[in-house]
């Protein structure tokens, strides 16, 4: 079995590079070099990355560049290109990349592209179809509304990308239901009209329990306030199991396929992506399409210092496993980009929150940290004082776009100045002196600068990168989210863990199938724990 990362002779170098650095501060990198932002930010694909506000020195890089290549990271790059199977626990390639690709893809003889490109022609000609009134509903009436069932990767996704493009929007409005809480269907079918409402059901494997119900209650819906036979015309279903969809009752011709080898968290350039191209166009949808297949080929051939992907994913892995950071921010300053982090949640958590590497060993260093985020300027009135002043050092990304869509231009510059000045707060703090020479410039007295000073005193110190969108458009999404996907890859290396297996979630999927069966039915529990046995009995009660 392979020695653990650990013993690397550049994770060893890296140790001592860390405890080096240990109570150099950003203050002082920053007086010690004058041209840090410009030695320490990267423009590739529409993007500007700054991460000169990173607890790093070249040093830094030129080691964790070491690590990448003793991880051999660039062999790795190249394997999950060309389609190999490096998803070993599943015996599957990870070939989202084909998805967007203009050049033939040929794995086992298949050109996995021209495969893509086939159903993208289809949902064009459905989208377009819908769009513009051809396609219609009961009795004749054009499609006003749909209404996506999918969770996880099969909504995350679409959902994202459909508010973060929403002034590119058509007459379509789009609702999705991902959660099974049967409030959450419940609120959208009561909003809606079924004679002009198209349902789309999305499940890799149509086993979906959360999904299935949900689609259930829809297709329910629509069968008792629409004409007999008239239901099957307002479902379209997106699956690597077209069958299934069939005999669940959706037409043959209304349903997208997609393939075992896109991952679920992976899967919003294929038909997945529907929603999208019913909500800006196909159009649009292909624009994003374009933009992340620009940053795969940066990925793919920019050398590794040079590599924007590359270098967040190495900024990541030294936070997490060197410098100890156990969660990470990410913040965008746009409103629009409000599910990014949810999104992030689980691209980077369910790829990399794992405890054993590719050949089954446990590891002994931190990989994926927790992800979460939220908007600015909103989080900054609701948690920024504990990322300032709490005692858990926080890495955070602040994500901004230069150009705006509306014409608010006071507004935007407000957006902006606080997204420069919360990073440069996070960076440099506020030490003793600064403190007290603001209270005295406040007017407060000597007895009270002294009583308040530990209170008005920011350590600062606290690492975060910034990214900036020339403007939120399909190309830069589709860029900024490729970004990600491949960031996650690199960590996973570095972690020499499956980025695209989700064991951990599987557990809970088939118990909850065994519990369903106790709540529902009242079989006699058995082989659960005494906790769970009691609260079955518990909520059976108050069900009646």
């Amino acid at each position: 079995m392979p020695a653990s990362r650990t013993r690397l002779p550049s994770w060893q170098k890296l140790e001592e590079h860390r405890r080096a650095l240990r109570g150099t501060h950003l203050r002082q990198l920053f007086a010690r070099d004058p041209r840090r932002f410009r030695r320490f930010s990267l423009e590739a694909c529409g993007l500007l990355l700054d991460y000169s506000k990173q607890r790093v020195t070249a040093t830094t890089l030129r080691l964790l560049a070491a690590l990448a290549r003793e991880c051999h990271l660039e062999t790795w790059i190249e394997r999950l290109y060309s389609g190999e199977r490096i998803n070993t626990t599943e015996n599957r390639a990870a070939l989202h990349t084909a998805l967007r690709a203009r050049r033939p893809v040929i794995v086992e003889g298949r050109d996995l592209a021209r495969e893509a490109r086939e159903v993208l022609g289809r949902m064009r000609s459905f989208a377009q179809g819908v769009r513009e009134g051809g396609v219609r509903g009961a009795g004749g009436r054009p499609f006003t509304d749909v209404l996506h069932l999918g969770i996880g990767g099969s909504a995350l996704g679409p959902r994202l990308a459909c508010e973060a493009l929403a002034p590119y929007a058509g007459r379509l409005r789009l609702h999705f239901v991902s959660n099974v809480d049967g409030a959450a269907i419940s609120a959208a079918l009561a909003a809606l009209d079924p004679r002009s409402t198209l349902v789309i059901i999305a499940s890799k494997t149509f086993t979906t329990q959360e999904t299935l119900a949900n689609a259930a209650a829809a297709a329910a819906w629509l069968r008792r306030r629409l004409p007999a036979g008239i239901a099957v015309r307002h479902l379209c279903a997106v699956t690597a199991e077209p069958a299934r969809a069939v005999a669940f009752g959706v037409p043959a011709e209304r349903v997208f396929p997609f393939w075992e080898w896109v991952g679920g968290r992976y899967s919003l350039w294929s038909a997945v992506g529907l929603p999208i191209a019913l909500a800006v166009g196909m159009e649009r949808f292909e624009q994003m399409l374009a933009g992340a297949r620009e940053m795969d080929g940066h990925f793919r051939s920019a050398p590794l210092l040079g590599n924007m992907p590359v270098v967040l994913g190495l900024i990541g892995v030294w936070n997490a496993s060197f410098l100890g950071a156990a969660s990470r921010a990410v913040l965008p300053y746009d409103e629009r980009l409000r599910l990014l982090p949810s999104y992030l949640q689980q691209l980077e958590m369910e790829s990399c929150g794992k405890r054993v590497t590719r050949a089954g060993a446990a590891v002994d260093y931190a990989t994926a940290p927790a992800t979460w985020g939220g908007t600015g300027t909103d989080s900054q009135h609701a948690w920024f004082q504990w990322l300032h002043q709490g005692t858990q050092v926080v890495p955070a990304e602040f994500i901004a776009c230069r150009v705006p869509h509306h014409r608010l231009r006071r507004h935007h510059d407000i957006l902006l100045a606080n997204f420069l000045a919360q990073t440069a707060a996070l960076a440099f703090g506020m030490d003793e002196r600064q403190a007290a020479a603001a209270m005295r410039s406040e007017g407060l007295p000597h007895s009270e600068i002294r009583r308040l000073l530990a209170h008005r005193v920011l350590p600062g110190n606290r690492p975060t990168a910034s990214i900036v969108l020339e403007r939120l458009e399909p190309r830069t999404l589709g860029a900024l989210i490729a970004l990600y996907e491949h960031k996650v890859f690199v960590e996973s290396v570095i972690w020499d863990v499956n980025a695209f297996d989700q064991w951990g979630v599987e557990l809970g999927k088939t118990l909850g199938g065994r519990i369903l069966s106790q709540l529902r039915d009242g079989v006699r529990a058995q082989a659960l724990d005494a906790s769970t046995r009691g609260l079955i009995r518990h909520l059976r009660g108050r069900s009646g």
